[in-house]
């Protein structure tokens, strides 16, 4: 068997198995710009493959032994890829060092002043917050981000200012590589059955992450979510950790004052606490609900912990418009708007739909929902249902497998019979084909469809679009 690679030296010729997925390719991208000869392969072409392409990497479809170059100083992987992967199995055979995605990710932010992203819900937008803001300051910082900005392959950059901005990924325990000056954890619930038996393996595996936080360095964690505080009990008076909370709650360090929503967008007044300047301030959020609001508190405070000047911070934060998948607009069509959801988690369900709610005017929200991973409906498959009861009606579908294989007995009808007991319009449909037609049904000018799910029920969206647009509708 190969030996586990350290990143430091594996990285000059990385292969990577499968380098169009959202963290495999953000990683790639970055070592590519620093001028890596990076290689790869994936199951698919896509938008994100022919940008790293663009770059200069070489990408291969399908896997097969022959992808992995003789002479790759390393494998990278993700927790995704199966032990039996012919090319995993080929650089074992080789004894081409293996590396983890999280560890590569680690050695990218080595001379840099990283800040990692952590939380059951909002990394990806908190990273893009202050990757957008950042940039519009002119700090120029490198960034991995684990979904697009705009344009396929903006999930990264490599920068040449001294700040990284990192999603710090706890559903595998990878988080544990990072050493970050600034660590933000945006909340901690129960998630990732398959990894977690239960809170306190949660929390346990947090405060790993805490620990890893750099002497001087700061903890930006949120005053209102009940996990977040109890992790703060946890870790409390830590020697050489600065915590820094942020939230509603009266002692937050920086606390919210008040989030008005305006449409699509909201306007935010915090107050600083004495030690970080002790300003008031109002500014911005280019993108609707509060959990989109406080996640760009948290974005603030993790720059005033690096002292970047907050009341140049807070207005900068309103050029981030959105990435894709979280609340994105795809598109309007017979006077429906079509908006796509990354959100699978209840808690996610609930946000994005309060959201929307709060855009929609007199319009109805009708959602189009896509389970993720048959262990995450088993354990909150009825509080999936609970959160789709907030929208006008529902169709959901088969369960999304990802890398999981069935459970006897668990099936999208778990959330389906929950959101019926909440008094939910909802529709089962197992034929994802159907579905343009069934929603082009349904809807009339005014309405909202979102797509939702961590799976392919993206793709839906220009279908639904394209239906709605058709001369029979």
């Amino acid at each position: 068997m190969a030996p586990a690679g350290t990143a430091s030296d594996t990285l000059d010729r990385p292969h990577f198995i499968g380098i169009g997925g959202a963290g495999m390719s953000g990683v790639a991208k970055v070592l590519t710009m620093r001028g890596a000869r990076v290689s790869g392969s994936d199951t698919k072409d896509s938008p994100i493959v022919g940008a790293l392409r663009e770059l200069g990497a070489t990408v291969h479809i399908g896997h097969a032994a022959g992808n992995v170059a003789a002479d790759a100083t390393g494998v990278v992987v993700s927790s995704a890829i199966r032990d039996d992967n012919l090319e995993l199995v080929t650089a074992r055979e080789r004894g081409i060092p293996v590396v983890h995605r999280s560890d590569a990710l680690a050695a990218l932010m080595d001379g840099s002043r990283p800040i990692a992203v952590a939380g059951t819900h909002g990394k990806t937008t908190t990273t893009s917050m202050l990757a957008v803001s950042l940039r519009t300051l002119g700090l120029d910082p490198s960034y991995v981000i684990g979904g697009d900005l705009d344009a396929p392959g903006s999930s990264a950059l490599h920068g040449e200012g001294e700040i990284f901005v990192a999603e710090a990924d706890e559903s595998d325990r990878s988080f544990h590589k990072y050493a970050p000056e600034v660590a933000i954890i945006l909340n901690v619930e129960l998630d990732h059955h398959a990894n977690y038996a239960s809170m306190d393996e949660i929390y346990e595996s947090y405060q790993t992450f805490v620990d890893r936080v750099r002497p001087g360095g700061a903890l930006v964690i949120s005053a209102d979510h009940p996990g977040a505080r109890e992790l703060t009990a946890r870790v409390g008076g830590r020697d050489g950790l600065r915590v820094l909370t942020y939230g509603e709650d009266a002692g937050a360090d920086v606390r919210v004052l008040a989030i008005e929503p305006h449409g699509l967008t909201s306007e935010v007044t915090v107050r600083l606490a004495e030690s970080l300047g002790g300003a008031e301030l109002t500014f911005t959020v280019s993108v609707p609900g509060r959990h989109y609001a406080l996640n760009a508190v948290a974005a603030l405070t993790a720059g005033a912990a690096l002292d970047v000047p907050a009341a140049e911070l807070a207005p900068a934060l309103a050029s981030y418009t959105g990435v894709k998948r979280r609340l994105q607009l795809k598109g309007t069509a017979a006077g429906v708007q079509v908006i796509d959801s990354y959100a699978h988690h209840p808690t996610e369900i609930a946000a994005d739909l309060e959201a929307i709610r709060g855009g929609a005017g007199e319009g109805r929200v009708l959602v189009v929902f896509q389970p993720h991973l048959f262990s995450r409906t088993q354990e909150l498959g009825t509080e999936m249902g609970e959160a789709l009861a907030l929208a006008d009606a529902s169709v959901v579908l088969d369960i999304y497998p990802a890398r999981e294989d069935p459970v006897p007995g668990v099936t999208s009808a778990l959330i389906i019979d929950a959101a019926a007991r909440h008094g939910a319009d909802v529709t089962a449909e197992h034929d994802r084909n159907a579905v343009p037609e069934l929603i082009a049904g349904m809807t009339k000018p005014g309405d909202l469809v979102l797509t939702m799910g961590a799976g392919d029920v993206t793709d839906l969206g220009p279908e639904i679009l394209a239906r709605l647009q058709s001369p029979e509708n």
